[in-house]
């Protein structure tokens, strides 16, 4: 089950979006902040491989999770991914820690459209009850952690809890008395 702000509706990834995901996720400018090794997509059938496994993660996962395509309102134009998925931590044990996230495509940065789906996400995560949710950023991935200022999460500081490499960690909590 997907969700929507003023301009954007996060909704399922579907197989005519994979020459989109290609598009966003063969550029290294993407993909260079996203795994450990960062690993951008090759081809098309790649991308129609993580479509479906963004459609399998989730059917796997617990609300509030998911992995949802981004899409803006007014054209129907993919934008990105917007995510709220358990952190993988680096010994190998998953949970109980929830990551918010945010894969934008270069044709759509600069129009607070990360933002807008990080308080979706983070509203989202809250109203299902969680009591924090995290974003895990490359150092010098000065746009996202710019992000991450906006939505008001607070700085935890370098971290390998996760992935099993060092990035800045920022933690958000619901309202007092939300």
């Amino acid at each position: 089950m997907g969700f929507g702000t003023a301009r954007l509706r996060a909704r399922e990834w579907a197989d005519a979006d994979a020459e989109r995901a290609y598009d966003l996720y063969r550029r290294d400018e993407v993909s260079r902040w996203l795994g450990s090794p960062p690993a951008p997509l090759t081809s098309l059938a790649g991308a129609r491989e993580r479509v479906a496994s963004y459609r399998q993660r989730n059917a796997d996962s617990a609300h509030p999770c998911g992995v949802w395509a981004l899409e803006r309102r007014d054209t129907g134009l993919v934008v990105g991914t917007a995510l709220l998925k358990v952190l993988p931590r680096s010994d190998g044990a998953t949970g109980p820690d929830v990551e918010v996230g945010w894969h934008l495509h270069p044709d759509s940065w600069g129009s607070g459209y990360a933002t807008e789906a990080g308080r979706a996400l983070l509203d989202r995560a809250f109203a299902a009850g969680l009591p924090a949710v995290y974003a895990v950023v490359y150092a010098d991935n000065a746009a996202s952690i710019a992000v991450t200022r906006r939505l008001g999460m607070a700085p935890l500081g370098p971290t390998d809890r996760w992935y099993g490499v060092t990035l800045e960690s920022f933690v958000a909590r619901p309202p007092a008395g939300g």
